[in-house]
């Protein structure tokens, strides 16, 4: 069935060209691609035979770069989507059992999340703790997942309406049984493609705490990137060659996973329809 999706088929081939790429980034560009003492170039040469994307201001191959930046950029958009989509699912799924006052309060916070701006909290929590990938991952993910508890909660208290729930009660069985064996079975597809679709929100996320300058500075990044060509002034001085290619990078990813979600989301749940 995923196969009628072209525009799914699409973005998983794009996925899996970049999977491949970061995997292989050892080996086709070297650890040192970073390096700033062994630079091979002059700073912010134009696009060449020996440099075919040029070089950044310290005369670094930006094509290795591109190319070694994948591997941060598509690690912390998994890592923080899979930290956002579980808290939602635990929020969304217990909020959904247990409906006294519980299940309120957490659908309150809930609700106070969604109307912050997600932006404005991650910052805020990347700028009051340490620089690090992992600083990131949690800013991205407990800030995220407000989306993903709602839609879950709804699932959940359709579930918990149908008939083999109350024969599983009358049965003794319990609060951890019900929600273990019967709504998380059933609410697993829609944590799934929230999970694909999460993924392309936590890259661009991450691209845009980079460039901010709220990343770590010691690892390269698509958004690290953007930051130092904004740094450089390659805007102003007119160095394309040093924003395009992480930004086409960032692009392409989030679109791809886009399309991966929606062809994912199509497939186990028919009745959204939606065309591949």
């Amino acid at each position: 069935r995923y196969r009628t999706h072209r525009a799914g088929l699409v973005g998983l081939a794009a996925l899996g060209l970049f999977a491949l790429i970061a995997l292989t980034a050892p080996l086709t560009v070297g650890s040192d691609v970073s390096s700033v003492t062994d630079a091979p170039g002059g700073p912010l040469e134009s696009p060449s035979a020996q440099f075919p994307l040029g070089t950044d201001q310290f005369g670094r191959n930006l094509l290795g770069l591109v190319v070694w930046g994948s591997r941060v950029s598509l690690l912390v958009g998994l890592l923080a989507a899979v930290l956002s989509v579980a808290i939602g699912a635990v929020v969304g799924i217990t909020a959904g059992h247990f409906r006294g006052a519980y299940g309120t309060v957490l659908m309150r916070i809930t609700d106070w999340f969604l109307v912050m701006p997600t932006l404005v909290l991650a910052i805020a929590l990347a700028t009051v703790m340490s620089r690090s990938l992992g600083t990131v991952i949690l800013a991205i993910g407990v800030t995220t997942w407000p989306t993903t508890a709602r839609l879950v909660r709804a699932q959940t208290l359709a579930v918990e309406s149908r008939p083999y729930i109350e024969r599983a009660r009358a049965l003794g069985g319990g609060h951890w049984h019900v929600m273990s064996r019967h709504v998380l079975p059933n609410v697993m597809p829609l944590i799934l493609a929230q999970t694909t679709l999460m993924v392309s929100t936590s890259i661009l996320t991450e691209a845009t705490l980079a460039f901010l300058g709220l990343g770590d500075p010691t690892v390269v990044s698509w958004g690290g990137l953007l930051q130092d060509a904004r740094e450089a002034g390659a805007v102003s001085s007119g160095d394309w060659w040093y924003l395009v290619p992480p930004g086409i990078a960032i692009a392409v990813v989030a679109l791809a996973f886009t399309l991966c979600g929606r062809a994912v989301e199509s497939v186990l749940n028919p009745r959204l329809e939606v065309a591949g």
